[in-house]
């Protein structure tokens, strides 16, 4: 169910007030403590139901010798990452709920000079988009204050020399008061955002999304004492020392070199007068192509090597 969903990923929920309040990570054997348990429909968010499902299709690993099609898995490999990477399945995405979109687009989208229902836009696209939206808005009122010294200033400058030059002083001397207490202000804004959504104490970790392409021997942690994927450090820095740092400073050297030669092809090509003036244009032309190529090159380079060495 659901629940178990939630302890496996650890979800955080308030607790009830006479357990100690707060917010907790949810546990099945204790979960008669969580606020609205009784009902599970109400207990989840929509944003908290989608972080489940796909957290369980994430990880969903083949067992020994399973295949699909022409596509053999290894064990312990997770399945919907491998079929994506391979174009068996184009995209993964929950759908939207109208009902709930509907009410954000008339509490939210609609309404002017309103303030967002920041609570609505967690429970359905989650923490960091609230929290985005919270630090846009808090930037946006922020921006009023400079905004009106500015124009207040400018109406008052004269058109001399002097006078712009202290004006700008003075406006500079604003921007920095302005600026450090625009951060302060914001760190103790979005603590208590972190608080209210239940992330302030939550590890980075735990809030970033699960890698289930990780590879790796399977063992019991002597941390946690649960099952999980182990890969050797030593492993990882072996490949790193032996195919990593050569892969990439044999690149570094070879953009180096072309990118020598584009200029040396270009001194040739300005010190013949008779050229017409187009050709004197193609050694930059050939320098863009090159960028070009390398870009999409290196792009699949860096994803192999994240791959295999970023295990």
């Amino acid at each position: 169910s659901l629940l178990r969903g939630a302890d496996e990923i650890g979800l955080r929920k308030p607790v009830k007030a006479e357990f100690g309040g707060g917010m907790r990570s949810f546990s099945c054997e204790e979960d008669y403590i969580y606020e609205n348990i009784e009902n599970e429909l109400c207990f989840f968010s929509s944003q908290e139901r989608q972080n489940i499902i796909r957290y369980w299709l994430e990880n969903l690993r083949a067992k020994q010798g399973e295949s699909l099609h022409n596509i053999h898995f290894l064990e312990g490999q997770p399945i919907i990452p491998e079929l994506v990477a391979r174009g068996v399945i184009q995209q993964l995405f929950p759908l939207h709920e109208q009902r709930i979109l509907k009410r954000l687009m008339k509490s939210w989208v609609q309404a002017v000079c309103e303030a967002q229902p920041l609570d609505d836009i967690c429970d359905y696209f989650g923490v960091k988009i609230a929290m985005y939206f919270a630090w846009l808005g808090f930037y946006t009122s922020a921006m009023v204050y400079p905004a009106v010294f500015g124009s207040i200033l400018y109406t008052f400058t004269d058109s001399d020399q002097t006078s712009q030059d202290i004006s700008c002083v003075v406006f500079a001397i604003f921007n920095v008061i302005w600026s450090t207490l625009f951060l302060e202000e914001w760190k103790r804004r979005g603590a208590e955002f972190a608080y209210k959504w239940g992330t302030l104490d939550t590890p980075a970790e735990s809030i970033e999304e699960p890698r289930p392409q990780f590879r790796g021997m399977k063992r019991i942690s002597p941390v946690t004492s649960a099952e999980e994927f182990y890969y050797p450090p030593w492993k990882r820095l072996l490949f790193q020392s032996l195919v990593s740092l050569p892969v990439c400073l044999t690149c570094l050297a070879l953009v180096f070199l072309l990118m020598l030669g584009c200029f040396q092809l270009q001194e040739f090509v300005l010190s013949i007068q008779e050229l017409p003036r187009i050709l004197r244009f193609l050694p930059k032309i050939i320098l863009a192509v090159i960028v070009t190529a390398c870009d999409e090159l290196y792009k699949k380079v860096a994803l192999w090597l994240n791959d295999m060495g970023a295990l």
